[in-house]
């Protein structure tokens, strides 16, 4: 084998060995964030269950309230005519299928629906998606960091408020990643808007005395609600991210591991043939010149 080919090797070897450097290093950086946003996803789920345990409580009386006089975030409309979704995905890559996986559910749900839709994108990749798809982005989010405070979000919310009240849209939906465990990230469409207060949350007949009133209660934590889904909805897909590309990274790191010693083998095969050329045209030469 020619020394150009045993050079073209060698520098695919260092090649890929540089690669694996470079993804060994972000698995470690995506490990150290992922364990953070874990931290993070999995503190918040108690509140937002209180939350939704509260809201189901309050909810028990809505019967006796005229449809007119119900809070604006708890009316729904005679016809659905226009929904929007707040779709939050990442703003990177290198996370596996995480943000192709969000966007095929995504798609899949505007087209079980087949209404005109409004999109608050929060992240780049599914802001790119739904652009790419023809989709009207009226709002758009980046950059919002690994590690947000409920203020960094409460914009989004504040968005998918606005629209609804305005009439805009007569149903909000959260588009995101929920996070089940370090290899598993399930995504999750949920009806943000108009509120329906959670059927399954049990409030174990305890007559709960509330200040001022029930109503009074209700339309404070209503828009808090709201603001808490979609941080909660933050969080999870920050921890899902992180872990998607903790286990991508670890993977391309195994896959050039592996590319690096398969082409050793043929590095060292191939030297060694050349080699053997080498050994086998001095000895046909000594034979040649003792054949004189």
């Amino acid at each position: 084998m020619a020394m150009g080919t045993l050079r073209q090797i060698r520098r695919r070897i260092r090649s890929i060995e540089s690669t694996a450097k470079i993804t060994r290093a972000m698995e470690l950086v995506a490990a150290s964030k992922m364990r953070r946003a874990q931290q993070n996803a999995l503190a918040g789920r108690p509140y937002a269950e209180k939350m939704r345990f509260v809201l189901a409580d309050l909810a028990e009386t809505l019967h006796l309230i005229d449809p007119e006089d119900r809070h604006p975030l708890l009316r729904k409309a005679p016809e659905v005519r226009a929904v929007e979704i707040v779709m939050v995905t990442p703003d990177r890559g290198l996370c596996g299928g995480l943000p192709s996986t969000l966007n095929r559910r995504a798609a899949q749900f505007l087209l079980e629906k087949s209404l005109p839709t409004r999109v608050v994108a929060a992240g780049r990749k599914g802001r790119d998606f739904m652009r790419r798809t023809g989709q009207e982005v009226v709002a758009e989010f980046t950059g919002i960091g690994d590690n947000p405070t409920y203020d960094d979000v409460r914009a989004i919310a504040d968005v998918a408020i606005r629209d609804f009240n305005a009439g805009a849209a007569d149903e909000v939906y959260l588009v995101y990643s929920h996070f089940v465990n370090t290899v598993v990230q399930r995504p999750e469409v949920f009806k943000l808007l108009p509120v329906e207060p959670p059927a399954e949350a049990e409030t174990l007949a305890i007559d709960y005395i509330y200040e001022p009133d029930r109503e009074a209660v209700l339309a404070e934590l209503l828009p808090r609600y709201v603001e808490r889904q979609v941080y909660e909805a933050v969080l999870e897909a920050i921890a899902s991210e992180q872990s998607a590309r903790m286990v991508a990274m670890r993977s391309a790191t195994d896959n050039a591991t592996e590319l690096m010693r398969d082409l050793t083998l043929v590095y060292n095969k191939a030297r060694q043939e050349s080699i053997t050329g080498e050994l086998l045209d001095i000895t046909g030469g000594v034979e040649a010149l003792k054949g004189k």
